[in-house]
């Protein structure tokens, strides 16, 4: 098969890592999780949350895709754009998605200024995706379709042939599949596929 191509691989995390920064007293506590969902990033904000109850800011940001067209960035109180943005700052400067950061801010009595606070978030960030593991993730289209089941040698050979990922299958007469393929090959297995396919759904 083909090389991978660009648009078929971006850059995440394989475990959950943590960083910390400190300044006049302040502590600011990060974690760095692989997610793949809002729903994901939901539970994980509310069970820190409770975990470190007594701290006085909860800012995060988040991208999700291959593109990072899911995103978002919250100051949870500090001053606009002075802990979120900073820390989508790192997620994009690192080149990373499905990615969650949550800075968790303890107070130490001395404030530090817009600067200093987008420097300190800045900070905790680029330490938590420093002590993780950075890996490569394949994009991929998910392509369900039908065929006869006199038709099963050929249709398996060409999803081996592709590295394709079977993720579900219905054995009849006629046979429903759903496989998961490079973005980049996406094309190019369907036009393979398709004289032997009944339908694509």
């Amino acid at each position: 098969m083909d090389d991978i191509n660009s648009s078929d691989s971006y850059k995440t995390i394989s475990q959950p890592s943590t960083g910390i920064y400190k300044e006049l007293g302040s502590k600011f506590l990060s974690f760095a999780y692989p997610v793949s969902s809002e729903e994901e990033i939901k539970v994980i904000i509310t069970t820190l949350k409770k975990e470190y109850h007594d701290a006085r800011h909860h800012c995060y940001a988040y991208r999700i895709g291959p593109e990072g067209d899911l995103w978002r960035a919250n100051d949870d109180g500090e001053p606009s754009s002075s802990a979120g943005k900073p820390i989508l700052g790192q997620l994009l400067s690192y080149q990373l998605s499905d990615i969650l950061v949550v800075v968790v801010r303890y107070f130490g009595g001395t404030k530090l200024g817009v600067p200093g606070l987008i420097r300190a978030y800045k900070s905790a960030t680029a330490d938590s995706i420093e002590n993780a593991n950075i890996v490569e993730k394949i994009a991929t289209r998910l392509v369900n379709f039908s065929y006869d089941y006199l038709q099963m040698n050929d249709v398996m050979k060409i999803i081996r042939d592709f590295s394709a990922e079977l993720t579900e299958q219905e054995f009849d007469n006629i046979c429903k599949i759903s496989v998961r393929v490079r973005r980049g090959e996406y094309e190019k297995f369907c036009n393979t596929l398709e004289p032997l396919v009944i339908n694509f759904d």
